[in-house]
């Protein structure tokens, strides 16, 4: 699947009011079946194990700062986010913390020849200089992870 930057729906700053940061991913899936909750689980559901490694060493670089390292919320959960609304079209991801809130929406539409387009957008409001500080420190890892998370869907 070929994966583009695309602007974001203005529609979506509805999830995150007064969130200062928002990017989109899209690509097009020859999977018909495919609708949000699946493409989903397999987005966010499990992730490269380069992924995993980052992961790993961000948890370790902010135990000091007081930053969460895993996800301690009741309620469903797909990888490490809680789900926040879950329908055939979308499902939106997001947690809210003391330095930043975001939200990541997994859009599935339909697109010419029975295909399906994949769009996920993420929106971040941080709260303080520290969220602040850590968007930029972390956004060039997250559009390569968004990428290589996408080229997942269409995997079994």
């Amino acid at each position: 699947m070929r994966i583009v930057t695309v602007v974001p729906e203005p529609a979506l700053s509805a999830l995150l009011p007064g969130a200062s940061y928002a990017d989109a991913f899209r690509g097009v899936s020859e999977l018909r079946s495919l609708d949000a909750p699946s493409a989903a689980k397999r987005i966010m559901g499990r992730a490269p194990l380069w992924v995993q490694g980052l992961m790993a060493l961000r948890n370790v670089i902010v135990v000091p700062f007081g930053l969460r390292t895993r996800i301690d919320s009741a309620g469903p959960h797909l990888g490490l986010f809680p789900i926040l609304s879950e329908t055939a079209r979308q499902v939106v991801l997001g947690l809210d913390d003391r330095h930043l809130d975001f939200r990541v929406s997994v859009e599935v539409d339909p697109a010419p020849g029975q295909r399906r387009r994949i769009t996920v957008t993420t929106l971040v409001r941080p709260h303080n200089i520290w969220g602040r500080i850590y968007l930029r420190l972390i956004l060039p890892f997250h559009k390569l992870i968004v990428a290589a998370m996408m080229a997942q869907a269409e995997r079994a």
